[in-house]
């Protein structure tokens, strides 16, 4: 039983805190996924836009010839922009994304030496 609420408190302590990708906290007031690559890929609202930061353990990733799209998903409304380069290491859509809270997310990624990654993000 005691071990029982010792995992029970851990458990609540990670939830309270929030969990990040090795380490990695948001630097944009964004929410930070990991891809199996160990690839951290930050999504924020700014202003309406999707805007996405992507780092290798801290150091910048090049977005330069990358692809892609996002999928957000609001209860029964679903809608998608694409992701197009905008700076070193960030992604931004063009059109307006509904990223409320409560919202999922799905980034669908494939940079210039065609590597394809899915990230997936719930908004809080």
């Amino acid at each position: 039983m005691k071990k029982l609420l010792t995992l029970v408190a851990i458990a609540a302590s990670v939830a309270a805190t929030g969990a990040y990708a090795h380490g990695d906290k948001p630097k944009h007031g964004g929410v930070v996924q990991s891809a199996s690559n160990d690839i951290s890929f930050e999504l924020v609202n700014k202003d309406g836009k999707a805007t996405i930061y992507v780092e290798d353990h801290g150091k910048p990733v090049a977005t330069a010839g990358a692809t892609g799209k996002l999928t957000v998903l609001n209860g029964a409304d679903k809608s998608e922009v694409a992701l197009e380069p905008a700076g070193d290491n960030i992604l931004v859509a063009r059109e307006s994304a509904k990223l409320e809270k409560g919202a999922k997310a799905i980034a669908a990624v494939t940079f210039a030496d065609k590597q394809a990654v899915n990230i997936r993000f719930a908004m809080k």
